[in-house]
């Protein structure tokens, strides 16, 4: 397991989640908690969507394997997150400079790890709750929604984890995570790899991904 110290806030809540999923008593049957659903409530159905994916892997977590798990939540994962854009806003202002190929690396080396991220934390169903509760309009508008969910753990205190849903070139996706309501993924990935593309360049950023990929697949 690599250093907690590297790990941006919303990978650390994961880690802290995952270690709460081995229990030993069979696991009732896994599903998201949904909302009453609504013709506006299409932004609650990308994280619900995503959710039922995760939950049905985790069931099968220890069976399927890291590799089987990644296989599996790569495809939810890709229709849930505008993984492009994610990687656009985490780059950061050196994003327009770099090269086209460059970009592209980087947007499919960025894929690569989220969706890793999750086949190594959410490796086993131990009674966990997800539920998605309410949407409400995103501060900054232009079509944006926050979608409120909470994590609760078969034991100990519940997390809150708030998704930025917005319209894309592909449809609506998620674009952030907010731990706690307000701890940003992107905003501390962002701080991270703007460093690392200042000190190593396209290359450096690159090679940094596939290495956390590697170790989260190795674990």
């Amino acid at each position: 397991m690599s250093s907690s110290s590297f790990l941006p806030p919303l990978r650390a809540a994961l880690l802290g989640l995952a270690a709460l999923t081995l229990a030993a008593a069979p696991a009732p049957a896994a599903e998201a908690v949904r909302p009453p659903m609504t013709a506006k409530a299409a932004a609650s159905t990308v994280v619900v969507g995503f959710y039922d994916a995760l939950l049905a892997t985790m069931k099968e977590g220890p069976a399927l394997k890291f590799q089987g798990r990644f296989d599996r939540l790569s495809p939810a994962v890709s229709a849930a997150f505008d993984l492009p854009a994610m990687t656009r806003v985490a780059a950061g202002a050196q994003w327009p400079s770099l090269k086209p190929e460059d970009q592209q690396r980087l947007i499919e080396a960025f894929s690569h790890f989220s969706i890793a991220t999750y086949a190594a934390n959410f490796d086993s169903f131990g009674g966990e709750r997800f539920e998605v509760l309410r949407e409400t309009p995103a501060p900054n508008g232009g079509g944006a929604t926050i979608v409120e969910t909470r994590l609760t753990p078969k034991s100990g205190d519940p997390v809150q984890l708030n998704y930025l849903v917005r319209p894309g070139k592909s449809g609506l996706g998620i674009l952030d995570v907010y731990v706690n309501g307000t701890i940003s993924e992107l905003a501390a990935r962002r701080s991270e790899f703007a460093s690392v593309l200042n000190s190593k360049g396209a290359d450096g950023l690159y090679q940094l991904l596939e290495t956390r990929s590697r170790e989260l697949a190795a674990r």
